[in-house]
């Protein structure tokens, strides 16, 4: 019974805690978010285009490429583990900048930034962490057993 209450059955292991950290944030992103704005980029750009959400006054175009990059390169090199704190950075910068700019602070209401929140708090844990050791691109930064 101690056993299971402790749940000293688990291994602890900080390195396989971060890559199912990766790849979730990495994929969930990836699919959710990054995969329907790059396969409908024409409204990806008309969305950043004219609907307020180029803060940096950057142009549609170059605002909607940044996302996708953002939420489609580095999140596949997220989950990967390849460049793994510089794909957190991107992506730590770009949920930075919709949860500022486009949800305005707000977690709950119209325009909730909860989930951009969410998704920065675990971006922000793997670029101060590293990937760990299970990642494509070993960094000499990255955390290692």
């Amino acid at each position: 019974m101690k056993k299971l209450l402790q749940l000293s059955f688990i291994p602890r292991s900080t390195d396989f805690a971060l890559l199912v950290l990766r790849l979730w944030i990495g994929v969930t992103l990836l699919l959710n978010h990054g995969w329907g704005k790059a396969m409908n980029f024409s409204q990806t750009e008309h969305m950043f285009g004219s609907g307020g959400m180029d803060p940096l006054g950057l142009g549609g175009t170059t605002a909607a490429v940044l996302v996708v990059f953002a939420e489609v390169v580095a999140a596949a090199a997220l989950a990967v583990g390849f460049a793994t704190r510089l794909a957190a950075l991107v992506i730590t910068i770009e949920l930075g900048m919709a949860f500022i700019s486009f949800h305005h602070h707000a977690f709950s209401g119209p325009r909730s930034g909860e989930l951009a929140f969410m998704y920065l708090a675990g971006t922000v844990t793997i670029f101060l962490a590293g990937g760990g050791r299970f990642v494509l691109c070993k960094s000499t930064n990255d955390v290692s057993a």
